[in-house]
């Protein structure tokens, strides 16, 4: 039987299968009136697991995507420089290894691979092979591969590492002066020491709410239709309809037209039913400014301006260059600098002169900051007030060397 056939049936516009027993009636409104209002299913949210948020955000969805590009590949084109103390090291196994850490990856995916990491999971994971007590390859750890391990007193002890069937236990500590093979690197989470929380986590709904925004427009692209409201019965003859008959309607119409997935499809209503158009329509309820509103608060989590996103509407920023600079100002370097002190603390320690180790980063050579550092050239320069040395630090570089 079909919807059409099950529905008139229902109605008592066609004869219905016969039941046993008396059916019991239901009194609606006046005139025997049936109202069926057209309710939406509960909210679905993703889970919070890394993969659950890495296919809904990074692999489905375009804003979380682009946001982690941006941060990523901005990242890892800033270059690494090696000090001791404070003179610079030019050449150093620390330099070599970082821009060849192993023979699949070149130092700027690395770095790429770290960074999408911290964003789409609030951890990352770098593992060294080490031969010789020297690191000789440096490999990034999967998020969903890996399990901390806490000691009786809470504090992280060690990290599982899972591929296959196959089980790894690494500690976090080295033993016997001997640093740990693997540097574990988390960004702040508020009620956990083990786990990092990552900024895709906290737009978690606002990428659910893009994400459902843009099936819901497909279904209707696709429906080429939007019955939205209630249906309404009114009998020629005065009589009502039965409690089977009501619950049964109700389920039909939940089940046929209810959810984003069935959004716009077509309702057929012969004598007898009615469609009242209830709830507001997408147009109505500015649908388009929602998503774009959605759009922003991920952008917002992750520090990428939404102008750089292409987000109509948004002007914060009084130009693209402006807004290119906050990014790399408010969240690259600071990430970057993160990086750079995690590393260069755990890779220092496997040298014997590992201790006056440090890394850092050339920020002149960051082209979208090259107008704030032509300003400070341009400011130093008429500093009468200062030596060419102050100048020289004030920069970042070192004294001259002597003659």
């Amino acid at each position: 039987m079909g919807l059409t056939t099950r529905l008139r049936a229902l109605a008592g516009l066609v004869p219905a299968p016969a039941r046993t027993g008396a059916p019991e009636t239901r009194s609606g409104s006046p005139g025997g009136a049936l109202v069926f209002a057209g309710a939406a299913d509960e909210a679905d949210w993703s889970e919070r697991s890394y993969g659950s948020l890495a296919r809904a955000g990074f692999m489905r969805n375009p804003m979380v995507y682009r946001c982690v590009r941006l941060i990523a590949e901005n990242a890892a084109a800033v270059p690494f420089l090696l000090y001791e103390g404070r003179r610079e090291v030019e050449a150093h196994a620390i330099l070599d290894l970082l821009a060849q850490p192993n023979g699949l990856q070149d130092g700027a995916a690395l770095i790429e691979t770290l960074v999408g990491h911290l964003l789409l999971s609030g951890a990352a994971h770098v593992e060294a092979s080490v031969l010789d007590g020297v690191p000789r390859q440096l490999h990034a750890l999967r998020p969903d591969q890996i399990r901390t391990v806490s000691s009786a007193d809470g504090w992280p002890e060690a990290v599982e590492h899972r591929v296959g069937g196959r089980v790894r236990r690494i500690a976090l500590e080295g033993d016997g002066g001997r640093p740990a093979r693997i540097l574990a690197i988390r960004l702040f989470h508020p009620l956990s020491e083990a786990d990092g929380f990552a900024p895709v986590g906290a737009a978690q709904t606002a990428l659910d709410l893009h994400n459902a925004a843009t099936r819901w427009n497909k279904a209707l692209l696709d429906n080429s239709a939007r019955p939205s409201g209630a249906l309404v019965y009114q009998p020629g003859d005065g009589g009502n309809l039965s409690s089977d008959q009501f619950e049964r309607l109700k389920a039909e119409l939940e089940s046929g037209y209810a959810g984003a997935a069935r959004a716009g499809r077509p309702m057929l209503l012969e004598g007898g039913l009615d469609w009242k158009a209830m709830a507001l329509s997408p147009r109505d309820m500015d649908f388009l400014e929602a998503r774009n509103g959605a759009a922003r608060d991920v952008a917002v989590a992750f520090g990428v301006p939404p102008m750089l996103l292409g987000i109509p509407g948004d002007a914060t920023y009084a130009n693209y260059a402006e807004a290119n600079r906050a990014l790399i100002r408010l969240t690259v370097l600071p990430l970057v600098a993160r990086l750079a002190a995690a590393l260069g603390h755990w890779l220092g320690a496997f040298f014997d002169d590992g201790n006056g180790l440090r890394l850092g980063f050339d920020a002149d050579r960051i082209e979208g900051l090259s107008l704030e550092r032509e300003a400070l050239w341009t400011r130093l320069q008429g500093a009468s007030f200062l030596d060419d040395d102050e100048k020289r630090e004030a920069v970042g570089y070192g004294p001259r060397a002597s003659k």
